[in-house]
């Protein structure tokens, strides 16, 4: 990576970490892209050339932080040898909640939106990486000894209920508090994946 290169992508975390910082602190709506910029150091045009807007780097910055969590799921992964789809999959959704439970500005912040950072991430970053999180499912599928129909839909239903009901668990207490309510979420992912099992 050139000279240029490099401070292109200081440029933009620093946009990402100072946006982040204060969606979370001062909301949304109340920051401007003049408060980002500002405290940020970087020009307003520079804001503009990797950004439509302020829903725009919010819309990126869930995809960044979510392929945050489950880059370092996929690294835990890698430590334990868990073999089978089923428990790669519910060590990750686990790892993934934990996390969230130990930050719930980042919860927040993701609201219900795992699925948007996990399996659409290309879709709203227009950017390919090759640690797509999307990817990653998709090996270890191939990996399982058994053969799966509808993954796609396998994949985004699981995803989907696990974000959505970690975020009201964790912050609401509903249906149950989370850890009572984590045996209940984990049995319904392993019968939503039996379910795509090709017979």
């Amino acid at each position: 990576m050139g000279k240029i290169d490099e401070n292109k992508k200081k440029k933009k975390e620093a946009l990402f970490n100072t946006a982040y910082e204060l969606f979370t602190t001062k909301g949304i709506n109340s920051t401007a892209i003049s408060d980002i910029v500002e405290k940020a150091g970087v020009a307003k045009g520079t804001f503009y050339l990797y950004f439509k807007d302020k829903y725009d780097i919010k819309n990126k910055l869930v995809v960044h932080k979510t392929r945050g969590l489950f880059a370092d799921a996929d690294g835990a992964l890698a430590d334990t040898g868990i073999q089978g789809l089923e428990e790669q999959l519910i060590f990750i959704i686990d790892h993934v909640i934990n996390a969230l439970m130990e930050n719930k500005p980042l919860l927040n912040f993701i609201s219900k939106n795992l699925v948007m950072g996990a399996l659409r991430s290309t879709l709203i970053t227009g950017e390919n990486s090759d640690s797509d999180i999307y990817d990653r499912f998709l090996e270890l599928v191939k990996q399982d000894s058994h053969s799966y129909a509808d993954i796609d839909v396998m994949l985004f239903t699981i995803v989907e209920l696990a974000g959505s009901t970690a975020y009201n668990s964790i912050l609401y207490g509903e249906p149950l508090p989370f850890e009572e309510y984590k045996p209940f979420l984990y049995r319904t992912v392993r019968l939503i994946i039996k379910s795509h099992r090709e017979q």
